[in-house]
């Protein structure tokens, strides 16, 4: 018999609710989640690049002093390349800076006594002894953004050869008249055999690029239907080595290809861009994408020129021969980072005026730098 006047009884008999959440309810709150999520992960990704581009900067001040401290010990700038006389070696300038960047030990590796490559020039290989070495990569010399890979492989005759990568371009200038003829003197810091000092920065170092960012080149060659480029950032470079050849004195002659007739100066690159239907990628067998080893002492690998704006859209970088003409470039949004010749690294950015952008590749021009 149930006693109705015990609650505790009544209690028991009524139906007990079960916990948890409706269907409806587990809904929602999935919803609202996933609008978080969606919120905050621009802002995760916003603030791992911002990460990624202070270390970039970094590295860059790092590179500085590095080139100081070689200046101030050899009383001359790293000699970006002897292609001949008593140093046959054809390394780099960051192949010159490895002590004062921490990496005696992979210096002490390396031959300056040696050539550091054979082969013809569209499929150098490099020195046995050497290779081990040319293979490492140097984070000092890879800006994080860049989602290329570290390291770089180039197949010649079915032999797969390995390069550490390289983000950070010395600056052998303006690029402007038959500057980009880095084989002679130009209004750079580097050229083959340069010997700059500080006292050769009449523009002043503090006006004057010493390196700059690009993006590193990745995969084979390419071929595309002339009038067609890449995808932006240009993770390749365009080949306008067709309709030019190299004069007997400073300057290419042109002929073809989107190219003036006679001693090419402060070109026109519009139509050589419309041209181009082979792209260098960073295995490339000719060794001209952009930063495929930060040992190899040629222009696309280590150098630059300041002849077109930072990331620019239009003109893509473009190798000629043994030469070319290139622009600041990055990942970064908005611009790319450069190393001015006191040391001190400025943000160029993606609307820098093209005069001024020259002015600062070129370290004697005498150019009225403004505000940048």
């Amino acid at each position: 018999m149930i006693d109705f006047a015990n609650s505790s009884s009544i209690r028991r008999l009524q139906p007990q609710a079960k916990a948890g959440f409706t269907l409806i309810e587990l809904l929602v709150v999935i919803a609202i989640i996933a609008v978080l999520i969606a919120l905050l992960l621009p802002a995760v990704q916003q603030a791992r690049e911002a990460a990624r581009r202070t270390q970039c900067k970094n590295n860059l001040k790092q590179l500085g002093p590095d080139m100081h401290n070689y200046e101030s010990t050899f009383s001359v700038f790293p000699p970006a390349f002897h292609a001949a006389g008593s140093e046959p070696a054809q390394l780099s300038i960051h192949a010159r800076i490895l002590p004062y960047v921490d990496q005696s030990n992979l210096q002490g590796l390396l031959r300056f006594d040696v050539p550091a490559f054979s082969g013809s020039f569209s499929s150098q290989v490099p020195n046995a002894a050497l290779a081990a070495s040319f293979a490492l990569p140097i984070p000092l010399f890879l800006c994080p953004s860049d989602p290329a890979p570290s390291v770089s492989s180039v197949t010649i005759s079915s032999v797969t050869y390995n390069y550490g990568g390289n983000n950070y371009m010395g600056n052998v200038g303006s690029g402007t008249g038959t500057f980009y003829d880095w084989r002679y003197q130009t209004d750079g810091f580097f050229y083959q055999r340069s010997s700059v000092r500080f006292r050769d920065v009449t523009d002043g170092t503090s006006n004057s690029v010493l390196m700059s960012e690009s993006v590193r080149s990745v995969g084979p060659d390419i071929t595309l239907p002339a009038g067609t480029k890449p995808s932006f950032p240009y993770q390749y470079v365009a080949n306008g080595s067709t309709g030019i050849s190299q004069g007997t004195g400073p300057g290419y002659t042109g002929a073809s290809g989107g190219w003036p007739s006679g001693t090419v100066s402060n070109a026109n690159l519009l139509p050589v861009v419309a041209a181009a239907t082979t792209w260098r990628g960073g295995g490339s067998a000719a060794m001209r994408g952009r930063g495929q080893a930060w040992a190899g002492g040629g222009l696309f690998n280590t150098l630059t020129t300041g002849y077109v704006t930072p990331n620019s859209k239009a003109i893509p970088d473009i190798a000629t021969h043994s030469t070319g003409y290139f622009a600041p470039r990055s990942w970064h949004v908005g611009g790319a980072h450069a190393l001015m010749g006191d040391g001190t690294v400025r943000f160029l950015g993606d609307n820098l005026d093209l005069a001024l952008c020259r002015g600062l590749h070129s370290i004697e021009g005498n150019e009225i730098v403004g505000e940048f």
